[in-house]
């Protein structure tokens, strides 16, 4: 028997909620929609579309103002969930698996709340449930994490010192997980490139609409129905362990798996276990939903 052909994202094109949306796909079966965080795009998935694909359709989009996608305002957290909503419509679905990480998980979260016809399943790395945030943010410890929050609400000055010496101190962040070699070389080089080509206003502004813009939360808050898996690599920097401490209560059916050694880029930092975890949740929901 031949070998498997290797894993090639195919590019496209879409509008979707009015935006020029670009994205990756492959393969065949339910959908299953990645939405990377700041400051990344598509790419953020490179491991785990692949061994995905032979049992999954795997689309990964460029959000709103990242990438290769349109960056136009308004950046609040309905719009942004609305393109999410707009990408399914436009791939002939009604409904798909969500996975999300760092603001896509934010998105992911407001989805499964405010959408949950649209919503088989919920996979979430390093965010916390939208309300157990806010909680988390009445505590110092917190509140120093998340300074640079408030840093980007500056006009200007966030996105020169994020691109001072040509990205090079960015980029080394996002692959810090990342062992060297030429693979590490290759991920930091398509960053830098990426920035320096499309900028990252666009994410940034995300960060403004949030303080700007705010978008309540239902009151009460909705619990989730969906199967829910969490990721959570214990090192991450921005975002304390802690905010995890809770999150059944917002959530019918959870599974929570802590990493330890991985940081906030966690599926790029333990890429093999995040991908062997989303598989299992994927079997879950199947299950579940064929139950």
């Amino acid at each position: 028997m031949a070998p498997e052909a290797p894993f090639e994202p195919q590019h496209r094109q879409v509008v979707a909620n009015g935006l020029r949306m670009h994205y990756v796909e492959g393969g065949e079966g339910e959908p299953v929609v990645f939405l990377h965080g700041f400051p990344e795009c598509w790419y953020s998935w490179r491991k785990q579309l692949p061994a995905l694909a032979p049992n999954y359709h795997v689309i990964a989009p460029d959000l709103r103002g990242y990438h290769e996608t349109e960056a136009r305002p308004p950046y609040d957290t309905e719009t942004l969930q609305q393109d999410v909503l707009g990408l399914i419509e436009a791939l002939g679905e009604r409904s798909a698996h969500i996975v999300g990480h760092d603001w896509g998980g934010a998105i992911a979260w407001q989805l499964a709340m405010n959408h949950p016809d649209a919503v088989r399943s919920l996979a979430v790395l390093n965010i916390p449930h939208p309300a157990l945030f806010r909680e988390g943010l009445r505590s110092v410890a917190q509140l120093r994490r998340s300074w640079y929050i408030a840093f980007f609400q500056l006009p200007w000055l966030p996105e020169q010192m994020l691109s001072f010496d040509g990205y090079r101190r960015l980029a080394r962040s996002v692959c810090r997980g990342i062992p060297p070699g030429e693979e590490r070389r290759t991920d930091l080089a398509f960053y830098r490139k990426s920035w320096r080509e499309h900028g990252l206003t666009g994410g940034i502004n995300w960060y403004r609409a949030l303080l700007r813009n705010p978008q309540p939360l239902p009151d009460p808050v909705p619990i989730i129905g969906a199967p829910t898996t969490m990721i959570w690599g214990e090192e991450d920097d921005a975002l304390g362990k802690e905010l995890t401490v809770g999150t059944e209560r917002f959530v019918h059916d959870l599974d929570l798996h802590y990493l330890p050694g991985a940081g906030h880029f966690v599926q790029q930092e333990a890429p093999e276990r995040v991908t062997e975890l989303l598989l299992a949740h994927l079997e879950r929901a199947g299950s579940r939903a064929n139950g």
